[in-house]
């Protein structure tokens, strides 16, 4: 499997993201990496770094997309950006998923413009599909890009995320549920309650119905399904969530001798509780609604969480889970012909 990776995009480009993917080549000896950016600056981390290098190719970008740039640079003035390259890359062929820890916007922007043509035909936008960091893995669509949405739209997401689960996780049946601010049928504004109707329609869904923010941690659902706006607020407070945790569990094992006492007797508890809520655990969130993977990274991501996220795209490949949204989408524009 041949990974296309955005070596310049993130706060701790390019050394940390050049060398979390090569962790990730040296544990698997199918996997084969392809940079964008500065051949220069990449060949030097490169030759420090002491690895074999005859599963590495790196394709020169000179220029790349800041944290503070607009989005819509992908499709202006920044197209010999690395972010670009690599989605150029990917629809041509040259490889087989793409990872950045780039700016999401120009991502998103760049993965549902003509001019990349790596957007599933049918689907009307791409979504940032979170994997929570739960005890079992929970979805969550759309986490950032979009704001506004339409209940087909929604609908939508809801068959890319049975498609996700059912590929990457093995899951047979996957429960969708919408997040609301009640279980009935009648709560929310009118997108939620029209994309309520939609979905209880829709064959081929294991729709549960509504559910609470409270419900998500415990499981009620195996993807939930809200705006970008909701989604992006119930990510970033499960983000910060961990951390809280983190950081009382630290302060509680802390104090005093019978602290640390108990500190040792359930440190290998406490430590798989952090990974657990750890978004590294992961290393990234997928874009659904694309021909082949892409996976965005934490903008803060250090060289484990890109490891994680290397892992994650090759897995998204070999499941097929683009092949079946694209299935799934083939369906749906049937339905709505006949």
């Amino acid at each position: 499997m041949k990974l296309i990776v955005d070596a310049m995009g993130g706060d701790h480009a390019p050394r940390e993201i050049v060398l979390g993917a090569l962790a990730a080549m040296e544990e698997d000896p199918e996997l084969e990496i392809v940079f964008t950016g500065d051949e220069e600056c990449i060949g030097k981390i490169l030759g420090e770094s002491g690895k074999n290098l005859d599963r590495v190719r790196t394709v020169h970008a000179p220029d790349c997309i800041r944290m503070e740039d607009d989005p819509l640079c992908i499709l202006k003035s920044k197209r010999d950006s690395s972010m670009a390259k690599g989605l150029c890359l990917l629809r041509d062929g040259e490889g087989d998923a793409f990872l950045s820890a780039g700016s999401t916007g120009a991502l998103i922007v760049g993965a549902s413009s003509r001019i990349y043509k790596v957007k599933i035909p049918g689907v009307r936008r791409c979504a940032i599909a979170s994997v929570l960091p739960l005890t079992c893995p929970t979805l969550l669509l759309d986490s950032g890009a979009n704001v506004e949405l339409s209940p087909e739209e929604m609908v939508q997401f809801a068959h890319m995320a049975d498609s996700y689960m059912k590929g990457v996780f093995g899951m047979e049946s996957p429960r969708i549920a919408l997040v609301n601010n009640g279980a009935e049928e009648t709560k929310g504004t009118a997108l939620y309650v029209e994309s309520h109707r939609l979905l209880k329609q829709e064959t081929g869904l294991n729709f549960v119905g509504n559910i609470e923010g409270r419900d998500i941690p415990l499981g009620a659902a195996d993807a939930v399904l809200c705006d970008g706006f909701v989604g992006n607020v119930i990510l970033k407070l499960s983000e910060g969530f961990g951390k809280f945790m983190s950081y009382e569990l630290k302060t509680m094992f802390g104090k005093g001798l019978r602290g640390k006492m108990a500190a040792l007797l359930l440190l290998s508890d406490i430590k798989s509780l952090k990974s657990r809520l750890s978004y590294e655990r992961y290393g990234g969130a997928p874009i659904l609604g694309t021909t082949g993977p892409i996976i965005k990274a934490h903008g803060s991501s250090r060289a484990s969480a890109i490891k994680s996220a290397a892992k994650q795209a090759k897995k998204c490949f070999e499941s097929g889970v683009c092949q079946m949204m694209i299935s799934a989408m083939e369906v749906q524009k049937e339905k709505k012909d006949e």
